[in-house]
């Protein structure tokens, strides 16, 4: 009886410990719709290297000479450097091309699919699946 109530309380400890864990990671369709992708092509103006994930930011002129900010959700920083991208390589002042999927609330953020630079060197590529 003993042995089944420390155990009892063992697996209710630990699925306590991992729930907020579970909990605080999203599918991308939850925030970002498929069906809703976007092209854009402006200048980097902030990188945020962070996890859960890392966001950057871009400026785009509008032709009534406006700017509007996009921002973008990509992988988490480790993510990233396995596949060979560094913080480094998001140069800030860059003329950037960046390909996503909207978000749900209309807002002016994406995920990321593609961001290439105007030199055409690709520092994020859809993934091969």
């Amino acid at each position: 009886m003993l042995r089944k109530r420390l155990f009892l309380l063992f697996l209710g400890l630990c699925l306590g410990a991992a729930g907020p864990a579970a909990l605080a990671h999203h599918s991308e369709i939850a925030e970002f719709d498929p069906d809703n992708l976007i092209s854009i092509t402006g200048t980097l103006k902030e990188v945020i290297w962070a996890n859960p994930h890392v966001w950057f930011f871009v400026d785009v002129t509008e032709d009534d000479g406006s700017v509007t900010t996009w921002g973008f959700s990509t992988s988490p920083p480790g993510a990233l450097m396995r596949r060979g991208v560094s913080k480094d390589a998001m140069r800030i002042g860059a003329t950037v091309n960046v390909e996503g999927a909207r978000a749900r609330d209309g807002s002016n953020n994406s995920s990321t699919r593609s961001l290439t630079f105007d030199d055409g060197t690709a520092v994020l590529t859809p993934r091969q699946e």
